[in-house]
């Protein structure tokens, strides 16, 4: 591409031989930089998500090393930065209530600073919607480096996948069908390297959609973290940065509609997480991208389902790298998406896939023979879900996705822990099981509760799936036939606070219906009994989200958040 000659944004920090010039330069020094460091070299900030408290994304503080190797053979001056850390599997209550946060810890990081293009190191779940959010709102070259998934678990024989066999576990506890001691021996051979899960969770789900959207080299998404390969894309990355920044390629340029539409066909295509729904559409927020959510059952609903992996199929993330990766897969689907998409790397998405190969037609299937004709996303919508819910239905068996059932209902997540196992709950596989208040607001931070464990009782008899119903959301490694996202959730009116214990709930994907059976006359007498929940805090950040938190059909931004301030910082410190 022909290069951008206007002055770099560093300059007006580095380039000026003034009192404020001194300032930024001189300080700074104290690390050793020489001086033909400030003069006129791009730089590069590299945003780390490590964390020894985010295992995901533990490996990265060596790749922002690598990273810098790449800036610094280019041309370019690396400065790496942290930033607030979200670990699915240790934070409490969920992450997904601080995505926000760090969005604005990343989008300040960068405005604040001497920064012309920026690296983004992610991994997990959370990491890599957060960064993308906050580096829209601030407009500069962007590339993404994905951590990359852990190789696949080995337990007594055969390939376990991060986070499915977590619920396939909990069943098989219940049913007294493994010991503690089991237990203990799958816990230690699931996670075995560096990485984040090696399912089609919500981590590889957001690692293969940056790929779809252009933001990352192509191929990066699905290489081990353990893999040299991974290394060798950190450093390109590295590399390219530099050479976007002198092009002008800004993260606006490449986020348009068409690649959010693309995105939306890749996820589909892989048995992507409903979790990205939420997230890309904060992104396009963040950008002043029109992207609702019907795009997503228009768009890629009837898309095939093209890649074998759980918690859909059978493989993991290790044998779609070894099968040809995310570019096999695009160029499948090259009647379908918009080849001209520009990328990263300056070329489109159509070019970098023009000839992917396909290894393994196990793992990757053809266009012409998919696993599924129809996956993606299904968007419900009704008396239940004004707004909108969601369902995956390439995570389920199908034989509910038509049902009618009476409600049981619990009003809270301690409600349904106390209750599920007792044996006098009145509960069969019929039922509907309905959980309220764990929505945005409600919970709050909307977490991975969507995918209610069973009764005990249930599981024993051999039933393993029921139409299950919340404002939660369910991780990207689960399954089952649950509706998700309902909205507006229950915590601040939804009709969902209403439904009570008996009342009959119609599913029905195909016609994407969720309906209560409750007539409109009867839900305004429960209405003028409802009142609203006690707010779970009255100070600091969940104060703030509880009050500006969007629902989830518009992504769950803060309200004041969308749209972004731009790089331009005129004031001086002293």
């Amino acid at each position: 591409m022909e290069k951008n000659k206007t002055k770099l944004r560093s300059e007006e920090w580095f380039g000026q031989d003034d009192k404020m010039g001194f300032v930024h330069r001189s300080w700074l020094r104290n690390q050793g930089h020489p001086d033909h460091m400030f003069r006129g070299k791009p730089v590069i900030g590299i945003c780390n998500t490590w964390s020894d408290l985010t295992p995901c994304n533990a490996h990265l503080r060596d790749f922002a090393g690598i990273v810098k190797r790449g800036v610094y053979e280019a041309g370019g001056f690396p400065l790496e930065f942290p930033v607030m850390s979200l670990g699915e599997t240790i934070m409490k209550p969920t992450t997904m209530l601080w995505r926000n946060l760090v969005s604005m810890d990343v989008e300040e990081s960068i405005r604040a600073n001497p920064l012309d293009g920026i690296v983004l190191l992610t991994g997990c779940d959370k990491t890599t919607p957060s960064t993308i959010m906050g580096a829209c709102s601030v407009g500069l070259p962007t590339i993404v480096v994905p951590g990359g998934p852990m190789l696949n678990g080995k337990w007594r024989g055969r390939d376990v996948g991060s986070g499915t066999l977590t619920w396939q576990l909990e069943e098989e506890m219940k049913a007294g069908a493994i010991t503690p001691e089991d237990l203990r021996e799958a816990e230690s051979c699931m996670s075995r390297s560096a990485g984040h899960c090696m399912t089609m969770g919500t981590a590889s789900s957001m690692a293969s959609t940056v790929e779809a959207l252009g933001l990352a080299l192509p191929g990066a998404s699905s290489i081990p973290a353990v893999d040299s390969r991974k290394k060798v894309m950190a450093h390109l990355s590295g590399n390219r940065i530099v050479e976007m920044v002198k092009e002008d390629l800004k993260i606006s340029d490449i986020l348009t509609r068409k690649a959010f539409e693309n995105a939306i066909m890749v996820n589909s295509a892989i048995g992507g997480s409903t979790n990205v729904m939420i997230h890309l559409t904060a992104i396009a927020g963040r950008l002043g991208v029109e992207l609702n959510i019907d795009d997503f059952d228009e768009i890629g609903s009837h898309m095939p389902l093209l890649v074998n992996l759980m918690p859909a199929g059978e493989y993991l993330m290790e044998d779609l790298f070894y099968a040809g990766g995310l570019p096999a897969v695009i160029r499948e689907l090259r009647r379908h998406i918009h080849n001209d998409a520009i990328t990263v790397n300056g070329k489109s998405i159509g070019e970098n896939c023009e000839n992917a190969p396909c290894y393994n037609r196990e793992v990757i299937a053809s266009i012409d023979a998919p696993f599924k004709e129809e996956a993606g996303i299904a968007v419900l919508k009704g008396n239940l879900c004004e707004n909108g819910a969601v369902i995956k239905p390439s995570a389920t068996d199908g034989r509910l996705l038509q049902h009618t059932g009476r409600a049981v209902v619990f009003e809270s997540i301690e409600d349904y822990h106390e209750r599920i196992d007792d044996p006098a709950l009145e509960i069969d596989e019929t039922s509907v099981m309905v959980l309220k208040g764990v929505g945005p607001v409600g919970y709050p931070g909307m977490p991975e509760v969507g995918n209610m464990g069973l009764p005990e009782k249930l599981i024993k008899k051999g039933i393993k799936d029921m139409v299950r119903i919340s404002d939660a959301r369910m991780s990207g490694t689960a399954y089952g036939t649950v509706v998700l996202h309902i909205s507006p959730e229950s915590a601040i009116g939804g009709n969902l606070a209403l439904v009570r214990n008996g009342d009959l709930i119609e599913l029905d994907v195909k016609g994407r219906k969720l309906t209560l059976h409750v007539s409109e006359e009867e839900l305004a007498e429960r209405r003028k009994q409802w009142a609203p929940p006690t707010p779970v805090a009255d100070r600091g950040y969940v104060h703030l989200y509880i009050n500006h938190v969007e629902q989830a059909d518009q992504g769950c931004d803060l309200g004041f958040l969308k749209g972004g301030s731009g790089h331009q910082v005129s004031r001086e410190p002293h």
